[in-house]
């Protein structure tokens, strides 16, 4: 598009050559720059995208969008965010792909990286990348995709009520999904109930032809029918789309056959993880929605490799020590899964099983309760030993002690040099290792001593997760 059809398109004003064509995507990063691209700058708390408009632009990008000049090609607008939203939108109405949009308090990102692949094997697929999934992260996403485009899969998160229907207007999904209502973010909500709407929206804004998949096994998600005139179509263990025979490997990789409408097909998964069948098996749902075989399905599932980093994540040491690399983000019912997986790892190979486990975040009032609660329900489930990372996740530790019977030990550390210090005497290439926290708590520099790199793993910085900057 030239900057005259982009102005257009968002009710700006251009500032250089109104017949200058941006052929890349957008982007938000300086330091990576899109040749021929777009660099939104958006103004954070900290940081001000416009002083680095000019050094992008040098670098490669063709153009900006922003709120005033910044001596590089620009379409000024009032609010980047907004125009960066109405951009987008008009993008997918003039390529019209398919939209699968998908939110959840948990599995979402799993959940999407399953179907981008299955549905990459039936046509050219567009999908979120990491958990880009907010007013930046969707935009950019739609912003990806071009003629050829077939599938775009979005996922969507929310922060408060009308978030996820603002999202659902800058890319409105043919088949939405709502995965599951937990506990995560309730210290915004301020309840599940609150949850529940927020999540909702995405099948408030599906069209009477769409099809709204829905987790037939969680409460809050199975009522959801009655919020749309689409078509429901349920996955879960009493779901239209389900499983059965469920077998986990040393590695916690499960077998199991997934099944429609009678028809069963096998599926051997390459994640870890007895909660990656339920993701599994909702990305199935979503797909059969747009119209592929079971047997497709069945065989793409089978073939999808993790996409995402720090995501149960397993890597080897040289001396055979296996770390369980989950560091991305946590609440307590992903911990439960991140334990769960922990637990069926040490059992098939006979290993000590180690809990690192830090600070679930933007948890509200009940947070000392869910650390507490967490810290019981490894040690009910059998970890050998828990360490709990930090002050904040100090209550995981006192859950765990006040088990009765328990046999396994309990410490606390005050920050990442103290547990690096604790593991390098305490921990044996005999043993399995678990590390998860909330993002903002950064245990992947744990995992980085453990595994003996010189930088923390997948570290980056990610627009969906507190303040929004640009540079």
């Amino acid at each position: 598009m030239t900057l005259a059809e982009i102005a257009a398109v968002v009710d700006g004003r251009v500032d250089g050559d109104p017949s200058l064509v941006v052929s890349g995507e957008a982007f938000l990063d300086s330091r990576s720059v899109v040749p021929g691209g777009l660099f939104v700058a958006v103004v954070g708390e900290h940081t001000d995208g416009h002083a680095y408009a000019e050094a992008a632009h040098r670098d490669g990008a063709a153009a900006v969008l922003g709120s005033r000049p910044t001596g590089a090609p620009c379409v000024i607008v009032t609010d980047p965010v907004v125009a960066l939203g109405r951009l987008a939108r008009h993008v997918r109405d003039t390529v019209r792909p398919t939209v699968l949009a998908l939110t959840g308090s948990q599995g979402k990102t799993g959940t999407k990286d399953f179907l981008a692949q299955v549905l990459a094997t039936d046509g050219p697929t567009v999908a979120t990348a990491g958990n880009l999934n907010n007013e930046l992260g969707v935009p950019l996403t739609v912003l990806r995709a071009d003629a050829s485009t077939r599938y775009l899969v979005v996922e969507m998160g929310a922060r408060g009520i009308g978030h996820i229907g603002y999202l659902c207007e800058i890319a409105p999904p043919d088949v939405a999904a709502v995965l599951n209502v937990g506990t995560a973010h309730v210290g915004e909500f301020g309840s599940r109930e609150a949850i529940a709407v927020a999540k909702g929206e995405i099948v408030e804004a599906l069209p009477a032809e769409g099809t709204a998949v829905l987790n037939a096994d969680d409460e809050m998600t199975g009522v959801m029918d009655a919020r749309t005139v689409a078509t429901p179509l349920t996955f879960g263990l009493t779901g239209d789309v389900t499983w059965r025979d469920v077998v986990l490997d040393d590695l916690g990789r499960a077998t199991f056959e997934l099944g429609h409408h009678g028809e069963w097909r096998p599926v051997r998964l390459t994640q870890s993880g007895a909660h990656q069948v339920v993701n599994a098996t909702a990305a199935a749902a979503m797909a059969l929605a747009v119209g592929l075989r079971l047997d497709q399905v069945a065989d793409g599932l089978s073939a999808a490799s993790s996409a995402s980093r720090m995501r149960t994540e397993i890597s080897e040491r040289s001396d055979g020590l296996l770390v369980i690399n989950d560091a991305y983000n946590a609440n307590p019912e992903s911990m439960a899964a991140a334990v769960d997986t922990l637990i069926a790892i040490g059992s098939r190979r006979s290993r000590r099983t180690v809990a690192i486990l830090g600070e679930m975040r933007e948890l509200g009032d009940g947070a000392a309760d869910a650390h507490r609660a967490v810290g019981r329900l490894a040690a009910e489930a059998g970890v050998d030993v828990l360490v709990a990372v930090g002050a904040p996740a100090h209550g995981i530790a006192e859950g765990a002690s006040s088990v009765s019977g328990w046999t396994g030990e309990a410490h606390v550390t005050a920050g990442h040099d103290e547990t690096r210090a604790w593991l390098r005497e305490n921990v044996a290439a005999s043993d399995v290792v678990l590390v998860k926290a909330s993002r903002g708590a950064a245990l992947e520099v744990v995992v980085a001593a453990l595994l003996g790199d010189d930088a923390p793993q997948g570290t980056t910085d990610d627009p969906t997760k507190g303040e929004v900057t640009t540079r």
